[in-house]
């Protein structure tokens, strides 16, 4: 019998706690993808803000139940603080998501432009990257979770790129109204959070990997 397989025999199976990280996973991505929908010409603002608000919602309650059973167990498959900032930290993507969705309809924004479309489909390909992650962890596949930490941390160096050249060309062109600078660095703005989230996220996952992986 392999020191991994001595592990997995000792420790506890409370496995619905991978369950609760792999539906917010999920849920972050079914987010992304609703976001997405802005880029169609017949989608509008209040439409994507609220298909990703009931998503949110729906995140906020799985939230909860992680934390309720984190208050009823004993022994965890993993340190309950690192299963908890993981938890939140999944949790806050959407969160961010649902703010940029809401600050669109809040600032008037009735199409995205070509850097905000950028930076939701940078959204999308982390959550894609994020939900094919998640049951790694539950499988203790550590390679896998260093691996895509990796993709997930460029993608949000990408996304960092587009975010600094947005930002940078609104105020560098004289043509562009006081109003229309503050809207656009605003959406930009809640959107390039929610992209640093998903490096969060990446960090929190490198970190919960035993001292030699290829154990």
């Amino acid at each position: 019998m392999s020191l991994q397989a001595v592990i997995d025999w000792f420790l506890p199976k409370e496995d619905h706690f991978f369950t609760f990280l792999e539906r917010q996973a999920n849920l972050a991505q079914e987010c992304a993808t609703a976001l997405l929908r802005f880029r169609e010409a017949h989608v509008t603002a209040a439409e994507v803000r609220e298909a990703v608000q009931v998503i949110e919602h729906t995140a906020d309650g799985v939230l909860f139940e992680m934390e309720d059973a984190l208050a009823r167990t004993f022994v965890t498959p993993l340190d309950r603080e690192d299963l908890h900032l993981l938890a939140t930290e999944l949790d806050d993507i959407i969160d961010m998501m649902n703010h940029a969705a809401r600050v669109c309809v809040l600032y008037g924004v009735e199409r995205p432009t070509e850097p905000m479309v950028g930076l939701i489909e940078t959204l999308e390909k982390c959550s894609a990257v994020l939900a094919r992650t998640m049951p790694a962890l539950r499988k203790r596949q550590y390679g896998k979770l260093i691996e895509e930490s990796r993709n997930l941390r460029a993608l949000e160096k990408e996304g960092d790129t587009v975010f600094r050249a947005a930002v940078s060309k609104l105020f560098h062109d004289p043509t562009v109204e006081a109003k229309v600078l503050l809207r656009e660095k605003e959406v930009l703005d809640s959107l390039e959070n929610a992209v640093d989230r998903f490096d969060r996220v990446a960090h929190t996952l490198a970190g919960l990997l035993p001292i030699s992986p290829a154990c």
